[in-house]
């Protein structure tokens, strides 16, 4: 049997393998500290629960369009107005089962075989195998370290080629946690205007900003930006709803015409009720967002103070999601008990084994030399994750 080239050739998950590791231990009863969840640890607000069950008890149960209902189609359009400056008709409006569905779409009703997609390294881990399955090329962008890892016009006037069809943005930042501001987004939109670059723009860290930074959309600032982006989010990070998966989209009416095509014949709708737990998540009570926020600043404070208090780390300082790219340059090469310590894979992995700390490789966002954690765990854990991690870092010679 023959199988998929494409398919053969994608990477698994590495954060979902790293979850997956650690749960195994944890199942043996083991005390294993994971940092490598890109998901809240807060339960999901209850008036989004009881939603839900009062739309399964009044038999919402059934099937529905296979791009959402137009009650959710509203709110998000009403959001998006009302947030981010961005007016769209119910049409221009696609729901979907998770923000990862949206863009398998909008990847899928976007290219053709071998057109490029770029991409700021480092990235999120699924975008690249996301290109590969709908045919097309990943250009991975070289950002650089003085510029917050974030794209620049003069790294895009390097690296587009007459083949570039789409350059997606993802602000706030996973893994790196920085954020674009309206002017770094202005150039870029008028780079993409002069060379016919379609923008997706990930925005599902939208409201996970900490400190005077604000989030902006690339769509708001200019009617030929607005015509040439999608705007992906989602309820998981923002309302705590990783496992009900739900994202939305919205963009060129053509485009999210095709996006429901592609979807009816996939997965076809999103689940009925949670569709409607989501309508309730925008527009009930958002309380529960500035309480997560609140407490997620504190975490990342702590553990930014924590990793610059280790000798021989440092990290990217995050101002929005929830991620921690810590810099494990200076110990590379260096011995762990007679091994050395070659990369990002082999420090995550004898962390893990020696001392049930999980943290996600770098590698899996494209930039080698670091490793993630995520802060959306308790504070308790994170003190005994990083006592773990300064006693297994004295070892290195």
């Amino acid at each position: 049997m023959q199988y998929s080239t494409k398919a053969q050739s994608l990477t698994p998950s590495l954060t979902l393998a790293i979850t997956a590791k650690a749960k195994e231990l944890k199942d043996k009863g083991l005390d294993v500290v994971g940092f490598g969840a890109g998901e809240p640890d807060f339960n999901t607000p209850q008036n989004i629960i009881d939603a839900a069950t009062k739309a399964m008890n009044e038999g919402k149960t059934k099937y529905t369009p296979a791009s959402g209902i137009n009650e959710l189609k509203d709110a998000v359009a009403e959001k998006l107005l009302a947030e981010n400056g961005l007016k769209y008709a119910r049409e221009q409006v696609i729901i979907s089962t998770g923000g990862k569905q949206c863009l398998a779409n909008a990847f899928e009703a976007l290219l053709n075989e071998g057109d490029e997609v770029l991409i700021a390294t480092p990235y999120w881990v699924s975008y690249p195998d996301l290109v590969t399955l709908s045919g097309g090329k990943s250009v991975f962008l070289d950002t650089k370290e003085e510029n917050s890892y974030k794209i620049t016009v003069e790294v895009l006037e390097a690296q587009a080629t007459a083949r570039s069809k789409v350059l997606v943005i993802n602000s706030p930042n996973n893994p790196t946690g920085t954020i674009y501001t309206r002017e770094e987004l202005a150039e870029i939109a008028e780079f993409c205007r002069k060379r016919d670059i379609f923008i997706i723009s990930d925005e599902m860290y939208e409201k996970l900003i900490y400190g005077d930074e604000k989030h902006v959309s690339i769509a708001s600032l200019s009617d030929d930006a607005y015509s040439r982006t999608l705007v992906v989010g989602g309820f998981s990070k923002s309302y705590a709803m990783t496992g009900w998966r739900l994202g939305y989209a919205a963009g060129p009416k053509e485009l999210v015409k095709l996006m429901g095509s592609i979807q009816s014949h996939t997965t076809s709708n999103p689940t009925s009720f949670v569709q409607y737990a989501a309508v309730e998540a925008l527009k009930g009570s958002q309380d529960s967002i500035s309480k997560m926020n609140a407490e997620f600043a504190k975490r990342r404070d702590y553990m930014v103070e924590r990793t610059m208090g280790i000798e021989g780390l440092s990290c990217i300082y995050p101002k929005g999601a929830f991620y921690v790219m810590m810099d494990v340059r200076k110990l590379m090469g260096k011995t762990y008990k007679g091994k050395t310590v070659k990369d990002s894979l082999d420090f995550s992995a004898f962390l893990l084994e020696d001392y049930l700390v999980a943290v996600v490789p770098g590698v899996a966002f494209g930039l080698e030399g670091f490793v993630r954690l995520s802060y959306a765990t308790s504070m308790a854990n994170i003190g005994k994750g990083f006592d773990r991690i300064s006693e297994f870092v004295s070892l290195f010679e």
